[in-house]
């Protein structure tokens, strides 16, 4: 039994969104007339108050779609320095929007409405550039799945309504947060000016994530989407997949979550391991001791059967999903040390 903990972008569409997808109707989504696409947008920006939708292949693409719709060459990005649309994302913002980065410090990869004010500059100083937009994460990857609720980012809107400034939300697991927090999808859309989410990480399809904002704002990421080589044909096979997650896999996410703290506690009395980050939702990042590199414990516990990826030099990240069952959990404890060596055995 091969236990997965790389990532939950690492599941298999279940036999329900096999068939959907599979009996999807389609067309030509880069003309406009795939009505299973079409579907998924519509029924995306809906659930969320927000006007318009666009699919895309990956959250990087929406993200990356985001930040270029929304600033100007020149223009300046504040994010937390531990957030995916800096650090995993190739160096988009500077190569597709020709802006720069102001990188926040906050806590777990989180920023605050003080620590958005502190980064924005003087539209007066000519040595400055504009400050535009402002880059949420929620849940946050590097900090450990851990999410803001939505009078944190209430607060952080009134800042940026205070300096003219626009607000994107890097959602990526951002139903992780819903079905923990118990915040409505129309609450966030009432407060970002564009969302992305993920359909292929939690809610398990194959391929896909989402752009939401006003009409004008998708028409134009549209057409940047192209630019970047982004347009697809016969989409509503993928669409089908991503209707069938928002009907289906919302509410399951709660047992991932369940999961990875019964991972996190079983890591905990391991004497390797010296932190355990608060799990939060389904992601479990823990700290070695210093005399062990994450590289070399993550091919010991390869070699166990137990796939992870390091998350630094002495840190380690499982991520539970739909496709990790409470047997895979029995039998990740079962292959655990059993004695006092501060390495794997």
């Amino acid at each position: 039994m091969i236990i997965d903990l790389r990532s939950d972008t690492v599941t298999k569409p279940t036999p329900g969104m096999l068939t959907a997808m599979m009996t999807a109707d389609v067309g030509d989504d880069v003309l406009g007339d795939d009505p299973t696409v079409n579907t998924l947008e519509t029924k995306a920006a809906r659930l969320f108050g927000m006007e318009a939708a666009l699919f895309c292949a990956s959250g990087t693409m929406t993200n990356q779609l985001a930040i270029r719709t929304h600033t100007r060459p020149g223009d300046d990005v504040i994010c937390d320095q531990l957030s995916h649309v800096y650090l995993y994302e190739g160096g988009g913002i500077a190569v597709n929007a020709l802006a720069s980065v102001s990188l926040a410090q906050g806590e777990r990869g989180k920023l605050t409405p003080e620590l958005v004010r502190d980064y924005i500059y003087s539209p007066a100083d000519p040595h400055k550039p504009l400050s535009r937009l402002v880059v949420l994460e929620n849940t946050v990857n590097k900090g450990g799945g851990c999410y803001y609720t939505v009078p944190q980012i209430a607060a952080i809107r009134q800042v940026c309504n205070e300096h003219g400034l626009l607000l994107h939300l890097d959602g990526a697991r951002l139903f992780n947060a819903l079905v923990e927090t118990g915040d409505t999808p129309i609450a966030y859309g009432q407060l970002f000016d564009s969302i992305s989410i993920c359909l292929s990480k939690g809610l398990g399809c194959p391929v896909g994530s989402l752009l939401l904002g006003k009409v004008d704002f998708i028409s134009q990421a549209r057409r940047f989407r192209k630019l970047m080589g982004g347009g697809w044909r016969q989409a509503g096979f993928l669409a089908a997949a991503g209707i069938y997650a928002l009907d289906n896999h919302i509410e399951r996410l709660k047992i991932d979550h369940l999961r990875a703290r019964k991972l996190g506690a079983l890591v905990q009395e391991l004497p390797e391991v010296v932190e355990v980050f608060p799990v939060d939702t389904n992601i479990v990042i823990f700290r070695l001791t210093e005399q062990i590199l994450a590289t070399d414990y993550v091919a010991q516990l390869a070699e166990k059967g137990i796939r992870a990826v390091t998350f630094g030099k002495h840190l380690v990240r499982f991520v539970t999903h739909l496709d990790l069952t409470d047997e895979h959990v029995d039998e990740f404890e079962r292959r655990l040390p059993r004695t006092d060596a501060p390495v794997l055995q």
